[in-house]
């Protein structure tokens, strides 16, 4: 049995990273039975970023796994074990969320030697992120530019990431509610009734592109 695991770093639980997320995991799902998708939503969990405690660079007891006990250790641990891993946020000042961003550092501190640097993952394992943003495409490049050392870091660990990102995407459910008047509604819902479906179409496609790869291994 293969196993993928999804990360949610949104604070929503039915708007744009979680659709994106659900789509990506229906992908998977429909290449074989024998892919399990587990989705794991961090704001349901209480952790902090790395601890500076350097546990996972002892000499003599040095790992790539973090060794800090807290709610994230089992996620942690599981994802060492895992066959492929999907990370979703929204865009928050230019970067992921502060819970994702938190889960980065526990996750990829200890694959990092202080000797060589090199970064050294339990697996290599084929990676994907979802960022949703009010963005326009343009605006998302100073987004990529923010992300680039963790997402660099990420490639050179597993060889491979992919994106699957949605733009100016729908902020709330009835724009009459909250004061946000520098939005335009109306273009706002022109621009998702012409993208959001093939956005969604890009995560399950990701889905399956990912189930397919890991059953080949």
């Amino acid at each position: 049995m293969k196993k993928i695991i999804i990360i949610d770093g949104g604070p929503r639980k039915t708007m744009n990273t979680a659709s994106m997320l659900q789509e990506f995991a229906k992908g998977a799902c429909s290449v074989s039975e024998n892919i399990e998708v587990k989705t794991i939503r961090l704001y349901d969990m209480e952790y902090n970023g790395c601890m500076s405690c350097m546990a996972c660079k002892l000499k003599g007891k040095a790992v790539n796994v973090c060794k800090f006990k807290d709610a994230l250790t089992p996620v942690l641990e599981e994802v060492a074990k895992a066959d492929g891993l999907v990370m979703g946020s929204p865009i928050y000042f230019g970067e992921v969320t502060a819970k994702l961003r938190a889960f980065l550092e526990r996750l990829m501190f200890p694959w990092l030697s202080y000797n060589d640097y090199s970064l050294t993952p339990p697996k290599q394992i084929p990676v994907v992120l979802t960022y949703t943003m009010n963005s326009n495409t343009e605006q998302a490049k100073m987004v990529y530019q923010s992300m680039a050392i963790i997402e660099g870091c990420i490639e050179r660990a597993m060889g491979n990431l992919e994106h699957v990102d949605a733009y100016n995407t729908y902020q709330v459910k009835s724009y009459d509610h909250y004061e946000l008047g520098s939005f335009s509604e109306p273009m706002k819902r022109q621009y998702r009734d012409e993208h959001w479906a093939k956005d969604l179409q890009q995560a399950f496609d990701a889905g399956r592109r990912m189930a397919e790869q890991i059953t080949l291994k």
